[in-house]
């Protein structure tokens, strides 16, 4: 079992910046893809951004390419979203997950993602 709490979400102006935390509890995370999620009010939720184990790969989202960064550190078990330039489109809860399925590289379907955090809020006022 792994659980994921994430922090670090808030209310920030457009063009301001936050940084996301996911800390992992449990078995194992250094072999885990990580990724962020994101569900915006009254839609589907969607990929954000995914990492390797190593964090020599990541992909992110088109709408978020160039402005958000995605970063690990295993040691402390934890995985990290920058956002930067933040957007009212961006405004959603950010949930980050974790698959253990051996996998290589991030994926950007949630249904591969064994392991959820509870969600962070974040609200970019235009």
């Amino acid at each position: 079992q792994v659980q994921l709490v994430a922090s670090g979400g808030g209310l920030v102006q457009a063009g301001g910046s936050l940084r996301l935390s996911c800390v992992a509890s449990g078995r194992t995370f250094g072999s885990d893809v990580m990724g962020w999620f994101r569900q915006p009010p009254e839609k589907e939720r969607e990929f954000v951004a995914g990492i390797s184990w190593s964090g020599r790969s990541t992909d992110y989202a088109d709408s978020v390419k160039g402005r958000f960064t995605i970063s690990r550190d295993n040691a402390k078990k934890t995985v990290y979203l920058q956002m930067d330039n933040l957007k009212p489109g961006d405004t959603a809860v950010y949930f980050c997950a974790a698959d253990s399925s051996g996998t290589m590289v991030p994926r950007r379907s949630a249904s591969v993602y064994g392991y959820w955090g509870q969600g962070t809020q974040v609200t970019v006022s235009s």
